[in-house]
């Protein structure tokens, strides 16, 4: 069973309704169980007491139990304002999952002023924002933001709900136990800083930050310990760090490409060397989607413009589980022509040796692309008998790596595995590549622009295609009109216990 809750105006009943059609369970309304001299005193502009209450929400608690002893699954829409409120419904009564339909006071007020022919006046808004106590953290509920569509907003539930079925934890009521920890919804409070609003993710002793500017990792950390060579609070983004590459990962050359017949020109964005680089999302802000405790969904739209003249909707999923940190990143093509497409990430890892060097490094990779002096393939060879050879694990010492990585041997699971371990504490990170990673770049920093950042990390960027795709067309995604691509990769720590 679901309880949505939310204040007038955040479209409980539209959101409740078509999840239910979509689930194909019960829908029920509480203002369905109003009483005559409730619906009478709120039409006069009267906010209902507690008194006033406490026969409703014993209402709506007692069809709710006859629903779960006919073991008939629903969705249960309920404004239930105060903590108070959601406990009386969801004490003793376990596996009831708690969405929360969260809004700005002026979205609410909007759409308010347009409603009409509805008992609740526009007016008592105001009385239930005074009195509102938004669900905590240790309530478990699962956040979406209502600033879009409908249908967005259910297909965000269905996308947290089953994320929360995978992990086997369902959505206990208040009486039982489940794991977790508190954690701010929409992070610390003030201004949001140069990369926009952060998110923190917390499942036992890991934790992450995910910022609104790019959709950004900028840290994640586990026992205490920092995996990621990330930046800090009120810093800005350098070298690219933690960013989604969208809609290539990489560089291409000259910024300059045919496709569909038409001759292209992106800003070049690595002016020294040329080229445009690392895709176009990288400074935009992020919308919240959705939000767990552990998991958090971003989203945005990238509008035609010079260069790129393709509509594409963009999504992004961060996720703490038992076995570390998952990514997926789902791009549709919302336009109405085909559109090229390739998409990467670029985390910076450390394993606490201050500099790469003594990292232990394993790639399970039997080619390498060889590039010129502006970062451009120029060619593909095996690693055999190179200097790049990785696949048996060794220090990365001071070899200086910017390099692409393909023919990634993957195991059972479909996935490829690039190690980084300490070279004398038996305590390391994976990185999982995973379902649409072709390739991996694989860089030590040398030439950052700060001395200091400098082989402090080893970026491992995950990617759909090469560098120069767009131009080359070597493994370049061609979204038609309405196709999806999914890219997924993840990080597990071990030996951090």
């Amino acid at each position: 069973m679901v309880l949505v809750v939310g204040v007038a105006g955040s479209g409980k009943s539209t959101v409740g309704r078509l999840l239910a059609e979509r689930l194909g369970w019960a829908y029920r309304d509480a203002d369905e169980f109003h009483s005559p001299a409730g619906r009478a005193k709120m039409a006069a502009g009267h906010a209902l007491t507690d008194s006033d209450r406490r026969p409703w929400l014993a209402a709506i608690g007692e069809w709710m139990d006859g629903a779960m002893a006919a073991r008939r699954q629903a969705v249960v829409t309920c404004s239930a304002l105060k903590r108070a409120y959601r406990d009386e419904l969801l004490a003793g009564r376990p596996g009831v999952l708690l969405v929360y339909l969260h809004g700005s006071p002026d979205l609410l007020r909007s759409r308010l002023a347009g409603r009409h022919g509805h008992f609740f006046p526009a007016g008592l808004l105001e009385s239930q924002l005074a009195v509102l106590e938004e669900p905590t953290p240790d309530e478990h509920p699962l956040v979406v933001e209502v600033d879009q569509p409908p249908e967005a907003v259910v297909a965000a539930v269905l996308s947290l709900m089953d994320r929360e079925a995978a992990s086997g934890r369902g959505a206990p009521g208040p009486d039982a136990e489940r794991g977790g920890h508190a954690v701010p919804r929409d992070g610390p409070s003030g201004s949001p800083g140069p990369t926009g609003e952060p998110w923190r993710l917390v499942h036992g002793e890991q934790s992450a930050v995910v910022v609104q500017l790019g959709g950004a990792l900028r840290a994640y950390d586990v026992a205490g310990r920092p995996l990621l060579d990330g930046f800090s609070a009120g810093s800005s983004v350098t070298g690219g760090r933690g960013q989604l590459l969208v809609p290539w990962p990489n560089r291409v050359g000259d910024g300059r490409y045919d496709f569909g017949g038409r001759s292209l020109q992106l800003p070049l964005t690595e002016v020294d060397k040329n080229n445009a680089i690392h895709g176009l999302l990288r400074w935009t802000l992020w919308k919240l989607l959705a939000r767990t405790d552990d998991a958090v969904l971003l989203g945005t739209t990238l509008c035609p413009q010079p260069g790129y003249p393709f509509l594409l909707d963009v999504r992004a999923e961060y996720r703490l589980g038992p076995d570390g940190l998952s990514t997926v990143v789902h791009a549709t093509n919302t336009g109405t022509e085909p559109a090229p497409y390739g998409v990467g990430q670029h985390p910076y890892l450390t394993v606490g040796t201050g500099l790469v060097d003594g990292v232990v490094l394993t790639v399970p990779a039997r080619y390498l692309l060889r590039t010129d002096d502006r970062g451009l393939p120029v060619g593909r060879e095996p690693v055999d008998g190179t200097p790049y050879d990785f696949r048996a694990g060794r220090p990365i010492g001071d070899l200086r790596l910017d390099t692409a990585f393909t023919g990634l041997d993957r195991g059972p699971d479909g996935r490829a595995v690039v190690r980084l371990a300490h070279p004398s504490e038996p305590r390391g990170v994976d990185v999982l590549l995973g379902e649409g990673t072709r390739y991996v770049q694989v860089y030590t920093g040398d030439t950052l622009p700060d001395p200091g950042q400098r082989r402090r990390g080893v970026a491992v960027e995950a990617m759909s295609c090469p560098p120069d795709a767009f131009r080359s067309g070597t493994d370049l995604t061609v979204l038609e009109p309405g196709a999806s691509h999914v890219l997924r990769w993840g990080l597990s720590p071990w030996g951090y216990a």
